[in-house]
């Protein structure tokens, strides 16, 4: 073979291999695109795919279109409502069961009672009240021998008088007394002039305690006592002959509470113990609420306060030792403690005299109470009170139109 042939033929051979080398290198890179492709465009394909679910998925609830809101709307109401019902019977058994265990105390009371040889007294007999007929609450107008012009203030402004006050009772449930006991001498001048004043009025409520400022605490025990054995009532108010009252009001904001069997309302305070001797308020026992300077516990003030079935009937089996401290609203503050009792603080209990409650009446918000802090009732009541009344008073038809 001459040298021509064997160029040629080299010369073929090399342009083959470049052509297959070409070949090859077009393959690799179609083969590597084609794999790029795969390893990145589907993560890519997806994650948009999910944006756009989520994005139609919020388009869906801000519009309102989707059709599984209502079910589970409906889902959440009903659940609501389960849970709504399942509250108010616990509530109500929690009633039952605490009316219960005041009638058991209270027929173990009387059963001590009888074995120790002395006579049932009237605020033992307990469970002769559920024979009776239910009020709903039962106000005692706590007064003095000396205090026959508050009263006849009182039933010249916010208290009933003759068939109204016997209307009252029947168609509200509502029980107005004024609240005295008798004098040193019993059967003197000072008792007499009471009976006929009850004679002439029948709002008064007779209590088997000697009266005296030093012995409000023994007082209100009594009172308590004695209504919750005279009356079946839910609540139990005690007032001040020196405070103004809108009944209705009272009423009205007693009734929402008629599910909570251990409730004590009032305008809740704490004021300082006052350990020196001679000043107004004075605390003998100042040394059992810690250092000199102290605070009372949280109780209501003494000018109205009520309280539920439950508690009145604890104080009246308990009475006899429950302690009594120099003030009368402590006193009460201190009886509840350690029981399960749920302190309610109403302002609408405690408002001022004219133009405080008179704003708040203007506002829509009518006062329960009202009185002037400074004489821990109104300022000379029996001249002012019919000052308040008019420009404080709910007014006769919301009482009578008012229903609870």
């Amino acid at each position: 073979m001459s040298w021509k042939s064997r160029g040629a033929e080299s010369a073929s051979k090399s342009a083959v291999s470049r052509k297959w080398t070409i070949l090859f290198c077009i393959g690799c890179f179609c083969a590597g695109m084609l794999f790029s492709d795969r390893m990145w465009s589907v993560p890519e394909i997806k994650g948009i795919a999910r944006t756009t679910r989520h994005e139609e998925e919020t388009l869906q609830l801000v519009s309102g279109c989707d059709p599984t809101i209502k079910d589970v709307e409906h889902e959440q109401k009903d659940v609501y409502g389960e849970v709504s019902k399942t509250h108010h019977a616990i509530h109500t058994l929690d009633k039952k069961i605490s009316n219960l265990e005041m009638e058991l105390a209270a027929a173990r009371a009387a059963q001590e009672s009888i074995l120790n040889g002395s006579p049932i007294a009237e605020n033992l007999k307990i469970l002769e009240t559920r024979k009776k007929r239910k009020y709903l609450m039962v106000v005692g107008i706590n007064t003095a021998f000396s205090s026959r012009k508050r009263r006849d203030s009182v039933r010249a402004t916010w208290m009933p008088q003759g068939d109204k006050r016997k209307m009252l009772e029947e168609e509200k449930g509502i029980v107005i007394r004024f609240v005295i006991g008798h004098s040193a001498t019993s059967g003197g001048i000072l008792d007499r002039a009471v009976e006929a004043e009850d004679k002439k009025h029948g709002d008064i409520l007779r209590l088997d305690h000697v009266e005296g400022y030093l012995e409000l605490s023994a007082k209100t025990k009594i009172f308590f006592a004695t209504a919750v054995a005279s009356w079946d009532a839910d609540f139990y108010v005690k007032v001040d002959d020196d405070v103004h009252v809108n009944i209705g009001t009272l009423g009205a904001t007693l009734a929402r509470h008629r599910s909570n069997p251990r409730v004590y309302i009032g305008c809740m305070k704490s004021g300082p113990v006052l350990a020196r001797k001679g000043v107004r308020y004075h605390e003998p026992e100042y040394w059992k609420f810690g250092e000199e300077g102290n605070k009372y516990f949280r109780h209501a003030t003494g000018q109205l306060y009520a309280i539920s079935k439950d508690l009145a009937t604890y104080i009246s089996i308990n009475q006899h030792v429950l302690h009594k401290y120099a003030n009368e609203d402590v006193s009460l503050g201190s009886w509840f403690i350690g029981l399960d009792v749920e302190q309610i603080d109403d302002r609408r209990l405690c408002c001022g005299t004219p133009p405080d409650c008179e704003w708040k009446a203007q506002a829509g918000n009518v006062c329960v109470a009202s009185f002037d802090w400074t004489c821990s009732g109104i300022c000379k009541s029996s001249e002012r009170i019919k000052e308040v009344h008019r420009r404080c008073g709910e007014g006769e038809n919301a009482l009578w139109n008012a229903v609870f």
